[in-house]
């Protein structure tokens, strides 16, 4: 009997999503905002694409590495919204057992897939400020693919012991998530087997990761600013600057809300559950719906592009 009990519990059929717990009344109106930020997401990150395609002036490291960005938060937030977004319409709770482990999968990976990007953009902009003259032949066509690759990989590879790990731990409480996607905690929570492999392999990852990309765009950066205040004037300086400006900002807003939301998990104990989970929405959906707004805004090149398109009269 227990051991037809354990193979039964070891594979759950499926999980029942919460979405945003004690909000469950509220959630046709929470669908407003997270469906427009949704469609600004797909709509900022295709243009980019877009114009990045159709400009052969953008055909540079800087822009390839900008679409393998736009890539990957377009993954990241189609794996999340559209399963919120079926909760909060139509109350469909329910995901298949393999389908919240995909889900997992492709959440984590290419959250790590983004962070790693923005330190080849980092080193993209080091190159271009402090090897001028190089540029071109350091990042060459070949050597941005094989950047993109090791990107790719790592992620890929990181993430990978979080589903064998999942997928191994018999599941005999509740199959309810009190969240609104499958967060790889709340989802090993359910566990009645010892989870410390999953959760200090998860810390690991996290301060790895975090850490290590944190380091190298920090020592680009010291690098850059030791080459910016070393030009003759302050016009040069500030011109040069201008080109690091979008770059700064999507690595404040990619790293600022983790951080936020790390230390509320870790000392807001009187911090509502709801609000956690909303936290943890906005720091994975945030970033992929501002990124191309601050790239279209702050990048001369991409914003005359689109000028140039929104404008175009045919003759």
């Amino acid at each position: 009997m227990s051991d037809s009990n354990t193979t039964e519990f070891t594979n759950p059929s499926t999980f029942i999503l919460q979405g945003i717990p004690g909000l469950e009344t509220a959630h046709v109106w929470m669908s407003i905002p997270f469906c427009t930020m949704y469609a600004i997401t797909i709509l900022g990150n295709f243009t980019i694409l877009f114009t990045v395609k159709r400009e052969p002036s953008l055909h540079k490291p800087m822009y390839y590495f900008l679409c393998m960005l736009a890539v990957t938060d377009l993954v990241l937030c189609t794996s999340i919204l559209p399963k919120m977004l079926s909760i909060f319409w139509f109350n469909s709770r329910e995901i298949d057992f393999s389908a919240c482990l995909t889900q997992m999968y492709f959440i984590h990976c290419f959250s790590v897939m983004g962070s790693g990007i923005l330190v080849a953009m980092a080193l993209d902009r080091y190159v271009a400020i402090c090897e001028p003259l190089r540029h071109s032949t350091i990042l060459t066509n070949s050597v941005v693919a094989k950047i993109g690759l090791a990107v790719a990989l790592r992620g890929g590879m990181l993430v990978l012991p979080h589903l064998f790990l999942a997928r191994q731990w018999p599941y005999c409480r509740t199959k309810i998530i009190l969240h609104s996607y499958c967060e790889h905690i709340a989802v090993v929570k359910l566990s009645c087997a010892d989870i410390r492999v999953s959760s200090y392999y998860s810390l690991s990852v996290a301060f790895l990761v975090t850490g290590l990309d944190v380091f190298f765009i920090t020592v680009s950066y010291t690098q850059i600013l030791r080459a910016i205040f070393s030009l003759p004037t302050k016009d040069a300086r500030l011109k040069t600057f201008q080109t690091c400006v979008s770059h700064l900002c999507v690595i404040l807003v990619s790293y600022i809300p983790p951080l936020f939301s790390f230390l509320t998990h870790r000392y807001g104990h009187n911090v509502p559950q709801h609000l956690h989970i909303l936290i943890a929405n906005m720091y994975l959906l945030g970033p992929p719906m501002l990124n191309p707004v601050i790239y279209g805004v702050s990048t001369k090149q991409i914003r005359e592009r689109l000028l140039r398109l929104f404008t175009h009269k045919s003759p």
